[in-house]
């Protein structure tokens, strides 16, 4: 497993001392710069990159919730702190988690898993949208990873937060329609805010509405008509 690589940033030196031997005790941490102040975590940045930057809040000239909202590209932050009042504020950065000092070990390990977490989520990311260039793609479904042909989607619906597949079965999957078409070849063309077929499975257009060759019905949407018809035109 990869070294997930670390910045601390805290004014108080015994504060930096505890989170340098926590991270000592965990193997697959490594700690690159251990920094008193907010512009020496952006000369560090500006050097290489860090998969985690342990941050405190009140640190003299730049405080850590200020050199946040400066970074355009960050690292996973766990914010470290006395105080509870910026917590919120913190959660509406996207900060990954929130350590209230005195932390233990068992509650600093809870935090870096939510890294990994995050991190094995991207890289699976990744591998979907690699492999939908091949002619299959992976979604999960009920806690599996289910291996569809791309040959025999139909049609994809969204469902909220979810979407529905359909081959000759239906298949729900936690994400949105708009990420999921992104992970798709040019043949498969949204024709609704709720609807995307696989332009290979179109059998005709009546009037808005589109004909797959299982007979499913679907409306075209208003402001989808003219992006159906341009791709037709191609055809």
């Amino acid at each position: 497993m990869k070294s997930l690589q670390c910045i601390i940033a805290d004014d108080e030196p015994i504060a930096r001392q505890i989170l340098e031997n926590y991270i000592s005790e965990i193997p697959n941490l490594e700690l690159i710069a251990s920094c008193k102040n907010a512009f020496e975590v952006i000369e560090v940045l500006q050097n290489q990159n860090a998969d985690i930057l342990f941050l405190d809040i009140n640190m003299p000239k730049l405080s850590g919730l200020s050199l946040l909202k400066t970074m355009q590209q960050r690292p996973n932050v766990i914010i470290t702190t006395a105080y509870t009042e910026y917590a919120v504020e913190g959660f509406e950065l996207s900060v990954t988690d929130y350590l209230l000092k005195p932390f233990s070990l068992e509650r600093f390990l809870q935090a870096v898993l939510k890294v990994q977490q995050k991190q094995n989520t991207q890289i699976e990311t990744i591998v979907l949208k690699e492999e939908s260039t091949s002619k299959s793609i992976f979604v999960k479904s009920d806690k599996k990873l289910i291996k569809l042909n791309l040959d025999d989607i139909n049609h994809i619906e969204a469902y909220g937060n979810y979407i529905k597949i359909f081959t000759n079965k239906m298949v729900l999957t936690p994400q949105t329609l708009s990420d999921f078409l992104e992970k798709l070849p040019d043949n498969f063309l949204r024709i609704h805010k709720s609807f995307v077929i696989n332009f290979n499975k179109l059998k005709l257009i009546d009037g808005n509405q589109i004909l797959l060759n299982n007979n499913t019905k679907l409306p075209i949407g208003k402001s989808y008509r003219k992006l159906v018809l341009e791709r037709i035109d191609r055809t």
